[in-house]
């Protein structure tokens, strides 16, 4: 077995692995460079069979749903077989209909500790703590050898259990691991970032003690942050609201212990972008299906002592228009009166008074 690493050795993300066996190949992640700019056209790395038929390479495997590990699949050939968990696969369609996503035809799922043969490879999943929900390391086997390829990977999220098990059961006789990683910290290091546990604690504190409406601005394809941010809703008396894509996104998980609409304690806020996208692309049933439990800008002001919101800095204006502001606190400080139009628009994250914009 050979492997070549094409890009992430001198990066964070932008991952691609080219794994070679008995004259085939897979190809692990096609990211998108963190630092690439908004429109910069990045191409893809020089592996045979990407872009133009090669029959050598048998497929490519997408270990989650972050850009930087799938964000050039747009240039990878229609014909290349993709292997994605399928959490996955609904999320980055869901994902797609709103901003940036894609839409695949998968030829197979990744399961966690499921093995499946693709020529002469071994390719066993296993499921990761990540902030992004279905995320994979995957056991390379061939020719004898064994390579472990692991991206993101955490132990302090909301699947810290998983963690535990691959130190519980790993993979026996790997001869090479590529592992992904941003930092490493000792447990007990004061350095070392909050647990999604910890951060539940400290936002039910938020929530009991602002007068006003909170603003929350995390990532919805975050689902660990999604269940801490409704866990401290339920504990603290407060109603979570999501936008239409955050609760699409939660649907699209699969999971029943996901909070989606029709949850106690959630409900469905469809900002005017939304709005527009729904009516543009004639897809009613997107709103249709949250009915019951829609919130509209007219009833942000006299229920903003019982929301929290998931925010956008698209939705500023029609917040600031619905003159909901009024009462609410920063984290990080004592409340006081909301922050200023422009304030808010400069991106203002933390204030001694201000609003709380949570991330």
């Amino acid at each position: 077995m050979r492997v070549r690493i094409h890009r992430g050795t001198h990066e964070i993300g932008g991952n691609c692995v080219e794994v070679e066996a008995a004259d085939s190949r897979i190809v692990l992640d096609v990211g998108r460079p963190l630092d690439a700019l908004r429109d910069e056209v990045v191409p893809l790395p020089d592996v045979a069979g990407l872009r133009a038929p090669d029959p050598s390479l048998l497929g490519l495997v997408i270990s989650h749903g972050h850009q930087d590990h799938w964000g050039l699949i747009d240039q990878v050939s229609r014909n290349v077989p993709v292997y994605i968990g399928d959490a996955t696969h609904r999320i980055l369609k869901e994902a797609a209909f709103f901003s940036s996503g894609v839409t695949l035809d998968p030829a197979g799922f990744l399961r966690h500790r499921e093995s499946f043969a693709l020529g002469p490879f071994t390719i066993t999943p296993f499921l990761n703590d990540h902030s992004a929900f279905d995320t994979y390391s995957v056991l390379i086997e061939a020719d004898g050898r064994r390579l472990f390829y692991s991206a993101d990977l955490q132990a302090h999220g909301r699947k810290s259990g998983i963690f535990e098990e691959l130190l519980r059961k790993p993979p026996t006789g790997v001869d090479v691991l590529l592992l992904e990683g941003t930092n490493l910290r000792q447990e007990g290091d004061p350095k070392s970032g909050k647990t999604e546990q910890e951060i539940e604690k400290d936002l039910i504190h938020t929530f009991k003690t602002t007068s006003g409406i909170v603003l929350a601005m995390y990532s919805a394809q975050n689902i660990d942050r999604l269940v801490t941010m409704f866990r401290a809703c339920v504990q603290s008396g407060r109603h979570l609201v999501l936008d239409l894509y955050a609760a699409s996104i939660a649907a699209a998980t699969g999971n029943p212990n996901i909070p989606k609409a029709g949850f106690d304690n959630l409900l469905v806020y469809v900002p005017l972008r939304q709005r527009i996208q729904v009516k543009e692309s004639l897809e009613f049933d997107r709103v249709s299906g949250i009915k019951a439990v829609r919130i509209f800008p007219e009833e942000l002001a006299a229920r903003a002592q019982d929301l929290v919101l998931s925010f956008r800095t698209s939705m500023m204006v029609e917040i600031e228009s619905a003159e909901c502001l009024s009462g609410a606190c920063a984290p990080s400080g004592p409340c006081g009166p909301a922050i200023s139009n422009s304030q808010a628009r400069n991106g203002c994250s933390a204030s001694s008074s201000g609003t709380a914009f949570l991330s």
